[in-house]
């Protein structure tokens, strides 16, 4: 039998007289230990919802790989690209690749009777994966895109519509200025969409493949890149290190050379920002486990103080100072146990409270989100309660050798 622990359970149990001392303590480091826990899942599933929502978004609007000609990295005008069956089959086969598509660019300027807006329109083809925009569409359907003759749809932002006051369903003229004209073409408004991200919202629109390659004046085979997503995006490099090896530095029919760019190195600003993140977690989480910490030592050795005469009498019955020292130890474990529980219903529940209504709304110009993201990450859920409990044991070590200065007469006329 466990002694210390037997003892433990009988002292942690007992509901005596002696625990009038002891009880507004054990209560303060029950609810320390709480509040540091569930401050740090809150803290740890904001910021895995906010990297993850932020970093879909923007893959939305871009994939994880993007190749292109090497001059369009140069210039602000579309460059075009052309990719033979053969890389493009290539490129499907890359280990880790999950989907590739092709896109085009063009500029252009959305006009109504009362006022214009320059946009980039990007042509997508019948396999373009619609998953990210179908998501976010505020009004409106998404359009059917093709690759064929097209009807002109368009797919604009939330932002483009209430400064243009256009509505799905509406018709819009857009003009394309080229070298030595200018052409018009009439767009239907399909859907309106909003992700917030205002880099993308204010500028980008969709429409069918085919028109910004006859606007641009290209052959119908050439395009500005192909979007690839990978299956896991932990594997990112990896998959790119492979089209470094095999894509890059290949040149189309017309002369082209090929390059390849992450998500990271496309949009750096954007990723950085969201690896700050990290910073001001540890901070938090160091924090939060200090405070634990200090109100177990203050609870643990208040307890000692208050049972100075029955660990006399454990030594006079022949106890070990280490032995009693464990004892001591799981009692505070009983403590630290109970305050995590707590603590995990409290960030728990909060967590999937967000997640159900949203109660807490950020400014979406600044934090890209309307609503605070939350994600609950079981294992990393776990591995601070382990943490925290390891951690408020460790530091509870050292005032716990006060039991080895208590003298067993003195203590047994201790009051």
């Amino acid at each position: 039998m466990n002694l210390p622990l037997f003892i433990a359970r009988r002292i942690n149990g007992s509901e005596g007289q002696r625990r009038e001392v002891s009880r507004p303590a054990i209560r303060i480091a029950t609810i320390g230990v709480a509040i540091g826990l569930a401050v740090m899942i809150i803290t740890v599933s904001v910021v895995f919802g906010f990297k993850h929502t932020i970093r879909d978004k923007v893959v939305g609007f871009g994939s994880h790989i993007q190749v292109e000609n090497y001059l369009s990295q140069q210039l602000s005008s579309p460059v075009p690209v052309s990719f033979s069956d053969t890389l493009m089959q290539t490129m499907k086969q890359l280990p880790g690749v999950k989907h590739v598509e092709r896109y085009v660019l063009t500029q252009g300027i959305l006009k109504t009777d009362d006022d214009f807006l320059g946009v980039v329109f990007k042509g997508v083809g019948s396999d373009y994966d619609t998953t990210f925009l179908s998501e976010h569409i505020v009004e409106g359907e998404m359009p059917t895109f093709t690759d064929g003759q097209s009807k002109y749809p368009l797919l604009i932002s939330r932002m483009m519509a209430d400064k243009l006051k256009l509505k799905a369903g509406q018709s819009v003229y857009a003009y394309f200025i080229g070298e030595n004209d200018v052409r018009a073409r009439k767009f239907t408004i399909k859907g309106i969409y909003e992700t917030n991200m205002t880099q993308f919202d204010q500028s980008l629109c969709f429409t069918d493949y085919n028109v910004p390659v006859r606007l641009n004046g290209w052959e119908p085979d050439q395009c500005s890149g192909a979007e690839v997503l990978v299956d896991d995006f932990e594997q990112l490099d990896l998959v790119a290190e492979g089209f470094v090896k095999i894509v890059n530095r290949q040149t189309d029919k017309y002369g082209a050379i090929i390059t390849s760019q992450t998500i990271r190195e496309a949009h750096p600003h954007i990723f950085q920002w969201l690896s700050l993140l990290d910073i001001n977690v540890w901070i938090i989480l160091v924090l939060m486990i200090c405070v634990a910490g200090f109100t177990m030592i203050s609870g643990l050795l208040i307890i000692i103080l208050e049972r100075t005469q029955m660990i006399g009498i454990l030594k006079a019955l022949g106890m070990r100072n280490k032995t009693v020292r464990h004892t001591f130890l799981w009692f505070a474990a009983f403590i630290i146990g109970r305050g995590m529980l707590v603590g995990d219903l409290i960030g728990v529940g909060i967590v999937i409270l967000q997640q159900q209504t949203g109660f807490v709304h950020l400014d979406p110009a600044s934090y890209y989100v309307d609503k605070a993201p939350m994600e609950l990450n079981i294992p990393i859920i776990v591995l601070l309660n382990v943490v925290t409990l390891l951690v408020s044991l460790f530091v509870l070590i050292a005032p716990s050798f006060l039991i080895s200065h208590i003298h067993p007469a003195r203590s047994m006329r201790y009051e």
